[in-house]
């Protein structure tokens, strides 16, 4: 069980502090609009992302293994969090969103105590490559209505666009150049010296415009943050889920509990501690529970481990966890202070920053490699993509863990291979193809190359020599490096050995480990082979391998039939 604990291990150099501090201050400057976008995508009031950053990002440094991870809004989370609401609305919807947040981080915290971290390498990368363009393509598909003013009638994204193409004439001027402008900006100032502050600039200078343009035409001709919600000048208040909600929300909860952790889980990988060290991936579980159940409580949506809040932080010069946990209080005085100027920020320019975010998420140099691994990467791709982009995405992500747990399966059952390893007097025996069929009166010694589980075990039982015909023939399998098999594999020795023996021939085993050894026992697999057939597992390297083939030979010269006299 993993051990639940602060790591208040901060060091309290000066230098230290003002590094974070820095780290901080930028950190919340720059994901106070991306954070608002992304609440805009879980269709809730654009603060409540603003309420992730307060309390997420400042609880997840302490109970995370990752020193430097940055819990906080993401873009797969936050359009997952919205597919699951979509049904609920008004009062509802806010407390659906608190049931939806406390479950998400229940589970992941369960995951975290439980030590479940290591069952991340059963989502391939060619899965969350399709996963992740998918989310990416829709976060775009899914601010076009608010980028043009136009809200398309149809239900499928791609239909929508089609749709908004073909009425370009019922888009809102004023609106879509806003929109546009945003865009504009956010990549203009991309390749300045003020790029980390692009997304927040932008958005200023078009709130400035926006501004000017109302108060020239002496009415609002398009929509900003305040038409569509209140934005409170205040902390959040603590509020309770509705448990009749939970049977609704629990696959959704599980399903975006899992974007989650296998997004943490990259950011763990990429981010060494300061120690040099990387972090344990089950602790930031549990750090990415804690937090998501503490912002359940202030109506913030689900969070998690942000490659990109991360790389702001560390690139800014963050030194421990008080960058993260500075930061939390930085959004704090951004809201007391500026909330009366967030409402004035035109949707279509978050639409506009959203869009960016979209194109920033798609990952080109990944989905080449992936591409250039080989088909089967490129049919988990290509199924995970269209599944998040065809249903709904706690439906996707089950679908793509089921296909990486199936490509597992698939590689593990055809990279077996069964060679044959002849003995040389005094030096290693020599490896060659395993026979196709066995020859009369002579010992094979064979050894097996990969997993003999499930699928594999057919694998093995394909690869083995031809015994139908050979007579008094000994076939000996060295399973050292095979700790445990599965009742298919061994019902495939159950089968070889009879057909041998039905030929008056040998099954042997060889470095065989007690617990194999056990399984063979309880299925009365070793009576039916014989115990003097069976070869314990040595710790010195062939001392078994040599003991059956001296058994081996030992046994054909009592079977060896006379010589005809001349």
């Amino acid at each position: 069980m993993n051990k639940l604990s602060t790591n208040l291990d901060l060091p309290m150099d000066r230098n230290h502090f003002v590094a974070d501090a820095i780290a901080g201050l930028t950190f919340a400057v720059v994901n106070v609009p991306q954070a608002m976008g992304n609440a805009v995508l879980a269709t809730v009031n654009p603060v409540a992302g603003l309420y992730t950053l307060m309390i997420a990002t400042p609880v997840g440094a302490l109970f995370t293994g990752s020193v430097f991870m940055n819990v906080s809004t993401t873009g797969a989370l936050s359009v997952a969090a919205g597919d699951a609401l979509v049904n609920y609305s008004g009062d509802q919807k806010t407390t659906a969103l608190i049931t939806l947040a406390l479950l998400i981080g229940a589970f992941q915290l369960a995951a975290g105590l439980l030590r479940l971290g290591s069952l991340i390498r059963f989502v391939s990368q060619s899965v969350m490559t399709g996963f992740i363009t998918g989310i990416a393509l829709l976060i775009i598909l899914g601010a076009i209505p608010d980028l043009t003013g136009y809200a398309s009638p149809f239900n499928s994204e791609f239909l929508k666009l089609a749709d908004t193409i073909l009425n370009l004439n019922r888009f809102e001027p004023v609106t879509f150049v806003l929109g546009l402008l945003t865009i504009a900006l956010i990549v203009g100032l991309g390749f300045t010296s003020a790029r980390k502050f692009s997304m927040v600039l932008a958005l200023g200078v078009v709130t400035l415009l926006g501004v000017g343009i109302t108060a020239v035409m002496g009415e609002a001709v398009f929509v900003t943050v305040g038409d569509i919600t209140a934005i409170p000048r205040s902390l959040p208040r603590p509020a309770l889920p509705d448990l009749l909600m939970i049977p609704a929300l629990i696959m959704p909860a599980l399903a975006i509990g899992i974007i989650g952790l296998v997004q943490g889980a990259g950011v763990s990988q990429s981010y060494p501690n300061p120690d040099g060290k990387f972090p344990d991936v089950s602790r930031d579980f549990t750090g990415q529970g804690i937090a998501n159940m503490a912002t359940s409580f202030f109506t913030g949506i689900p969070g998690g481990g942000s490659m990109s809040g991360t790389a702001v932080t560390v690139n800014a010069g963050a030194r421990s966890r008080w960058a993260n946990i500075l930061a939390g209080f930085f959004v704090i005085l951004i809201v007391l202070l500026f909330a009366g100027a967030v409402k004035l920020i035109p949707m279509s320019a978050l639409a506009g920053l959203l869009i960016v975010v979209g194109f920033q998420n798609l990952q080109p140099q990944q989905i080449l490699m992936v591409w250039q691994t080989g088909r089967v990467a490129q049919t988990a791709m290509i199924l995970t993509l269209m599944a998040t982009l065809a249903m709904p995405l706690q439906y996707a992500i089950v679908i793509g863990v089921a296909i990486s747990i199936m490509m597992h399966v698939f590689r593990s059952s055809n990279q077996l291979r069964v060679v044959e390893f002849v003995p040389v007097e005094g030096g290693f025996p020599i490896e060659q193809p395993a026979p196709l069929k066995l020859a009369d009166h002579e010992v094979t010694l064979l050894y097996t190359y990969g997993s003999v589980f499930f699928a594999a075990a057919a694998t093995f039982e394909k690869n083995l020599p031809n015994a139908d015909d050979a007579k008094e023939a000994v076939v000996i399998i060295i399973l050292r490096g095979q700790p445990e098999v599965g009742s298919t594999f061994i019902g495939v020795l159950r089968r070889y050995a009879t057909t041998l023996q039905a030929n008056g021939g040998r099954l042997m085993l060889t470095a065989v480990n007690p617990r194999l050894r056990y399984q063979l026992e309880k299925t009365g697999t070793l009576a039916l082979i014989g115990e003097e057939n069976v070869f314990m597992e040595q710790a010195q390297i062939g001392v078994a391998m040599n003991e059956a083939l001296a058994s081996a030979h030992a046994w054909l010269e009592t079977v060896k039939p006379p010589k005809l006299d001349d």
